[in-house]
């Protein structure tokens, strides 16, 4: 089993709660609060914000082209893709970006995006910066797609373009993508390097939980 895939598996729990979470199954089901999903779609804008920085560290470290691709390409689909129906959603919401970029991040955001930055920032490379970002690329993938096959009639809610969007086979060739990069770099890590690297990816996929956790609360200043 590859390194990479060895910590999905280990992580799978986690991922199980948050896919059982107040906010996903009542999105599912099509029952989600508009004003939860709301403050879903801001929270979200707000950590994609910081999300980007992450990359942003890992080009300045980077060792070489290949992984300044990467991060750009990673940067390139968070702001392409993954914005584009996030854009689309403020719009209904009649929010704009420029509105939205001056609220706070909630507690639980802003918990998860320091922990990332600081991991990308303190890192001895590439292996820690993708660990901090790796769970919440792959994690969507596989709560959508699983969120999907337990409600397929989320096709008939407006949630759909968001699970969709990580539920299809573009996003599932994405990420394989990124593990394949990240499966690379993080081959012969001494074993001290490895339990770290196992450590970030742990925490920031239970970041990812108190994420949606917090997401079952709308927002009260939207």
């Amino acid at each position: 089993m590859t390194f990479c895939n060895r910590l999905m598996e280990e992580n799978l729990p986690i991922w199980e709660q948050c896919l059982n979470s107040a906010f996903l199954q009542k999105l599912g089901e099509g029952t989600l609060p508009w004003d939860c999903f709301k403050g879903y779609i801001v929270d979200d804008s707000l950590y994609l914000r910081e999300y980007a920085k992450v990359f942003a560290w890992g080009m300045a470290k980077a060792e070489d082209m290949e992984e300044i691709r990467t991060y750009y390409e990673l940067l390139s689909f968070v702001n392409e893709g993954e914005g584009a129906t996030r854009l689309c959603y403020l719009e209904r919401f009649s929010l704009t970006d420029a509105v939205i970029q001056r609220l706070p991040q909630r507690p639980e955001n802003l918990a998860y995006t320091r922990a990332m930055i600081a991991t990308a920032r303190d890192g001895a490379g590439a292996a820690e910066c993708m660990m901090a970002c790796l769970p919440c690329m792959v994690s969507y993938g596989w709560i959508f797609t699983r969120l999907l096959e337990r409600f397929p009639g989320v096709g008939d809610t407006p949630y759909w373009p968001l699970v969709r969007d990580y539920a299809g086979a573009e996003y599932r060739a994405a990420c394989e993508r990124w593990a394949a990069f990240t499966e690379k770099i993080c081959t012969g890590l001494e074993p001290a390097r490895e339990r770290r690297c196992a450590e970030i990816f742990r925490a920031c996929s239970v970041h990812e939980l108190r994420f949606w956790e917090m997401s079952g609360r709308p927002r009260e200043d939207i």
